[in-house]
């Protein structure tokens, strides 16, 4: 077995000075069994409110113009800092839709900010903003480095009130890209409709003093039909019709025995 010193790698608690290579692949199958040892991030799926809530961007290219323009969506209170920001990005400010502050970052930005999403073009600056975000108690999004980061941003699309997102864990964006926009195809307009539907329903039968459970909700929610009555045009017939179902619901759930 032969023995060899190396400044770049590393298996789980085994020193960089001392890995070795055996000639029956000995070095491999290590790899693979810290691979294994390895525990994947599972991430927690959230949505937040932030509205309202300070939120810092570092860095200003199309990047940083993209995660301004998904913050802007949410109402969040945006401070975005650039020696170079992109044009959209200044319009924004004279428009005093976000702060801007045309500079490098210091750390006495990130006071009070909930979120920092870091994206400049230097890893180096990216590491030290997000270790010093982090210091300030905001939660970190380093782009294109999920190892370095608290969360991790969907790819994601609205339907009104209805967000569908999709996310790979970091492992493939272009995987994640390409189901968001098969998934577009199949939820049309028609979905924001009928979700506001649910809610008006939702609304009138609580002020009717009547609770239902989410077992009868999903008893009830034949979508196929409710979304061809609304993509069709007859928003009042498939209301009547789940308002009908409700009660029918509500009628057996009263005569059933204790």
């Amino acid at each position: 077995m032969k023995w060899f010193n190396s400044e770049n790698i590393s298996v789980g608690s085994i020193s960089k000075k001392e890995i070795f290579v055996g000639a029956g692949g000995d070095f491999n199958r290590l790899l693979c069994m810290n691979k294994k040892n390895q525990k994947a991030i599972v991430y927690y799926p959230i949505f937040s409110n932030i509205q309202g809530k300070k939120c810092v961007v570092i860095g200003g290219g199309n990047v940083a113009l993209r995660k301004i323009k998904s913050l802007l969506e949410c109402r969040a209170d945006i401070t975005v800092i650039s020696p170079k920001p992109h044009p959209e990005i200044s319009k924004l400010s004279e428009e005093r839709t976000i702060r801007l502050m045309e500079r490098d970052y210091k750390a006495s930005d990130l006071k009070d900010a909930v979120i920092a999403i870091v994206c400049t073009d230097a890893k180096k600056v990216n590491r030290k903003a997000a270790d010093e975000a982090r210091k300030a108690g905001a939660l970190v999004n380093v782009a294109d480095d999920p190892d370095r980061s608290d969360f991790i941003i969907p790819s994601f699309f609205r339907r009104g009130n209805l967000t569908l997102a999709v996310s790979t864990s970091g492992v493939s964006p272009a995987l994640a890209k390409k189901i968001r926009a098969k998934l577009e195809k199949s939820f049309g307009v028609e979905y924001a409709s009928l979700l506001s539907l649910i809610g008006e329903v939702r609304s009138g039968i609580k002020r009717e003093g009547y609770i239902v459970d989410a077992e009868t909700w999903q008893g009830i929610l034949d979508i196929d039909l409710l979304t061809r009555l609304v993509k069709a045009g007859s928003r009042e017939k498939a209301k009547t019709l789940l308002l009908e179902k409700l009660r029918t619901a509500k009628r057996g759930n009263r005569s059933t025995p204790k």
